[in-house]
């Protein structure tokens, strides 16, 4: 495998693909933003687990989907906003709403990556890395 350039983007489209197979789990090598991320979907409740498993010098996280009672999908769209050729930031009285609130904005901030309703709550912008919904 390659030099990934952008490594959310891999793990999004790496949900996103196993999500559409209806896989149970996805593993994506680790790194600490990744984790961080995959923990704001966990919070949120987009998944069901994260698991870190260490393995050679990288590691990997096992993520858990999440799917509904009649396999209907709990993530229905990933987005990558913000990307390593056109950066997105936001202030903190113009963080970005998806679906009316009803989605997620992940942003990186000062003070580490997190959702877009505590970054607001908390008073930070920051760098829009993406929506989930």
């Amino acid at each position: 495998m390659g030099v990934i350039t952008d490594p959310i983007a891999d793990l999004l489209t790496r949900i996103r693909n196993a999500n559409t197979a209806n896989h149970p789990t996805v593993d994506i090598p680790a790194s600490r933003m990744k984790k961080a991320v995959v923990q704001i979907l966990l919070d949120e409740g987009f998944i069901t687990g994260l698991e870190e498993i260490k393995e050679g010098p990288q590691g990997r996280l096992r993520i858990t989907l999440k799917y509904g009672p009649e396999k209907e999908k709990v993530i229905t769209g990933l987005r990558r906003i913000s990307r390593p050729g056109l950066r997105v930031y936001t202030s903190k009285t113009e963080i970005p709403r998806v679906l009316g609130g009803l989605g997620l904005v992940i942003m990186s901030t000062s003070k580490g990556i997190m959702s877009g309703k505590r970054a607001k709550r908390e008073g930070f912008g920051g760098e829009v890395l993406a929506y989930v919904w």
